[in-house]
């Protein structure tokens, strides 16, 4: 099975080695609700595997799979009890093993979830660890501590939940257990020999089964500040990727991710490892990529930049210039499962789809590597009215404007079958609604549209995949008016980005190659439309 998947991995002819992370766009399936392949309303691995002559087609080269192991799903699959099996909702371990062989025959490499900060509380281990009793081996595996006062009624130290309260529980037997988000999720012991070995192994198995690389959860955590300190004051979650703080960061991070990635280079095919990480400075974060440990880090600093050309040109340069001071590719990504659709955040309506077209190019032209989340190659706005009754994400309890349900809406394929073509004909209900209003937005309809956002996906990535040294070329800033980014890649290539509400003039940079919004041209000089993006063949390329 394995060396079947192997024998078509994606790669050089030759064999040799092509550094394909630098430059990748790697498109995010959000697994629960991409498509619905055995018909019961929750999207599955069939229904991925379904799906992948759209994704070659879409023109990415690879994709990375949300957990879809074996889980009671209090966090949606990140509270993992079973890190070698597939959760039966999603299928199979055949599935998984079917879905990276046939991915690799389109050319696609496949990313997985590793969630190494926390387990399930179903994991066997903390079941285990729950009957030891206090001072155990099996609880040396996690982190029980007792409490503070006068009987340890009070936890051991000030630390809140990224879900919202504290992040203890204290169990009968007087013992309170860390958990850094839901209570399901008690967090492991990384000071333990036999966490890091049960984790070297799950690795392993996943690495043999054929997976091209790990997108690593929670890259920050794992590792606590000795003797578990107190933060000190309230409302902790502000602090996170701008203070220190004791439970996140801290240096030991490194040496894990320094053996995953001798692991990763020990196996054939050039298998990555991507950071989920926070960070207070961008120093620290490059301190995730360096040459010997992982391959890319979410830039989560793009991702939250306002709809200001200053914004976002300080943000591009300060991410080339970290990146580029450890050797590594810089990240772009948009959106993902965690926060709301840009389309919504850049204002919503024609306004935020105009935003977002724009973006789509600003984002495929800059240096690196870009990630595409499930959706935004349709355009789909986040869903702001869902009914009450299926709003189950664990982190509303912090706060109810802060669930994450409303991006997490599953795709619409087609106009014309039931639940816009998300499962199958006469089954169930999807886990979330589909807008009525999204059959237009459907995979189907915009195919047939030339002006449609997903084909200015598909001529975007066709451009980029012609250039074949697009994501290494570096940036170089032209002149533009206020209000505007205009920026040279190579010899031939420019891209002029107008993010004001008003036309905007500038000298033609060449011949346009691809526009989010065409502009005219005349005498020279041409006008940007509002919000709105252009790829430009330079003259005298």
């Amino acid at each position: 099975m394995t060396e079947l998947a192997q024998s078509h991995r994606p790669g050089g002819a030759d064999g040799t080695a092509t550094r394909w992370w630098r430059d990748a766009v790697i498109y995010q399936v959000y697994v629960r609700s991409f498509a619905d392949g055995n018909g019961d309303g929750i999207g599955d691995l069939l229904g991925v595997r379904g799906r992948l002559p759209y994704l070659a087609d879409l023109g990415v080269d690879a994709l990375w799979l949300t957990p879809f192991y074996t889980s009671p799903m209090a966090d949606f699959g990140y509270d993992v009890a079973d890190y070698r099996d597939v959760d039966p909702i999603f299928g199979t371990l055949a599935d998984a093993a079917a879905l990276v062989e046939e991915a690799h025959r389109y050319g696609l490499r496949v990313i997985v979830d590793v969630v190494p900060n926390h387990t399930s509380d179903r994991h066997a281990w903390f079941r285990e660890a729950l009957e030891a009793g206090p001072g155990s081996p099996e609880r040396e595996r996690y982190v029980f501590r007792e409490g503070r006062g006068e009987n340890g009624e009070l936890p051991p130290n000030d630390w809140e939940s990224i879900f919202g309260g504290r992040a203890w529980t204290r169990l009968p037997d007087g013992e309170w257990y860390l958990h850094l988000f839901a209570p399901e999720q008690p967090d492991l012991n990384w000071e333990n020999p036999e966490v890091h070995a049960e984790f070297e192994s799950v690795l392993r198995f996943w690495l043999d089964l054929g997976v091209d690389g790990f997108r690593v959860d929670v890259a920050h955590g794992m590792v606590k500040a000795p003797g578990l300190p107190d933060v000190g004051h309230p409302d902790q979650i502000r602090m996170i990727g701008t203070d220190v703080v004791p439970f996140f960061d801290q240096d030991g991070v490194h040496d894990i991710h320094r053996a995953w990635r001798r692991l990763l280079d020990s196996y054939p095919g050039e298998r990555i490892g991507v950071a989920e990480a926070w960070a207070p400075s961008p120093g620290r974060l490059a301190r995730y990529v360096r040459p010997d440990e992982l391959h890319q880090a979410f830039n989560f600093h793009f991702l939250g930049t306002p709809w200001e050309a200053a914004a976002f040109r300080a943000v591009i340069q300060e991410s080339l210039d970290t990146a580029g001071s450890v050797g590594a590719p810089t990240t772009w990504v948009l959106s993902n499962h965690d926060v709301k659709r840009h389309v919504t955040r850049y204002g919503g309506g024609g306004t935020g789809l105009r935003r977002a077209r724009a973006a789509a190019l600003l984002t495929l032209g800059l240096p690196g590597s870009a990630y595409v989340y499930q959706g935004e190659e349709l355009g789909l706005p986040e869903v702001l009215d869902l009914p009450e009754e299926f709003l189950h994400d664990p982190q509303r309890l912090r706060d109810p404007e802060a669930g994450r349900d409303g991006c997490r809406v599953p795709l619409p394929w087609n106009e014309t079958e039931p639940h816009l073509g998300f499962g199958l004909p006469g089954g169930e209900d999807p886990w979330l609604p589909i807008p009525a209003s999204w059959g237009p937005l459907s995979v189907e309809s915009q195919l047939a549209d030339p002006s449609s956002t997903l084909n200015l996906y598909r001529r975007a990535l066709e451009v980029r995949r012609a250039r074949r040294s697009f994501g290494e070329d570096a940036l170089a800033w032209l002149p533009s008016p206020e209000g505007t980014l205009a920026f040279a890649r190579g010899e031939g290539f420019a891209c002029t980005v107008n993010l004001t509400g008003e036309p905007v003039e500038l000298p033609a940079p060449g011949r346009v190659l691809l526009a989010s919004e065409e502009p005219v041209i005349e005498g020279g000089l041409a006008r940007l439309a509002p919000d709105s993006a252009v790829w430009w063949e330079r003259e005298g390329a």
